[in-house]
């Protein structure tokens, strides 16, 4: 494992990482683009899945970097435990792979992955990952529109708040804010999500933005959105 220790007597904290992968390039490469950036912090570059775990349970980092496919342990089940672990953890993952299929991306947000990113996108594209993640929002890679459609199966439909909710959560903001934002109480929000949840048969705000996306209750051109927290002019539900 490749350390970089914690600087200290920054002016500002910048954000940790660590980059795990198994091709050797690809792991140099992240790296290399996460030393260069002077607003991120490598703690460690690792080249499996229970080496990943490890920097994870040491350095508890704001951000990991996870191929999907590494041998012993993938980076879905790495994600899974860190969910799953007593100990309270930061760090988010964004997932990392170079297969644009449909099984991926759902087990990895499933899993509790913060975000998916394909290795032919920009890096442009990884930092917004980056700073979205940061900020509790999704971020799904701008070329999974068409891997999210399905026609299979059409899920009950949200009304316009529960969708306006939906939205709001899935970009980050607390219930506290998004009931600021929509201009309503926090227990009508509370009570928005809990309708989205047993429509939509999910236990998480992640598990319904993935059945929103996938049938185009919500598409991934809203979600990367930039939105503030002006209040709107309208009437309470």
């Amino acid at each position: 494992m490749s350390e970089k220790p914690q600087e200290e007597g920054a002016a500002e904290k910048p954000i940790t990482m660590i980059v795990a992968d198994d091709h050797p390039l690809t792991r140099t490469g992240l790296a290399e683009w996460v030393r260069r950036n002077p607003n991120y912090e490598l703690l460690a570059e690792v080249e499996d899945g229970p080496s990943a775990m490890e920097a994870i349970e040491k350095f508890n980092p704001d951000v990991a970097l996870l191929d999907i496919q590494m041998p012993i342990l993938d980076g879905i089940a790495v994600v899974r435990k860190i969910k799953s672990s007593s100990a309270p953890r930061k760090t988010r993952a964004i997932m990392l792979t170079s297969f644009k299929a449909q099984p991926y991306v759902m087990a990895s947000l499933m899993a509790g992955a913060s975000g998916f990113i394909l290795k032919t996108s920009a890096v442009r594209e990884l930092e917004n990952a980056v700073t979205q993640v940061m900020r509790g929002s999704l971020y799904l890679d701008s070329q999974l529109g068409d891997v999210l459609k399905d026609a299979s199966f059409a899920p009950v439909a949200l009304t316009g708040r529960e969708r306006e909710v939906l939205l709001l959560s899935s970009r980050g903001f607390s219930i506290k804010d998004s009931a600021t934002k929509l201009s309503i109480t926090e227990r009508t929000i509370q009570a928005h999500l809990t309708s989205i949840y047993t429509k939509f048969g999910c236990r998480s705000k992640g598990e319904a933005l993935l059945v929103a996306l996938k049938f185009g209750i919500i598409s991934l051109e809203e979600l990367l959105e930039e939105t503030s927290l002006e209040t709107q002019e309208e009437p309470s539900a």
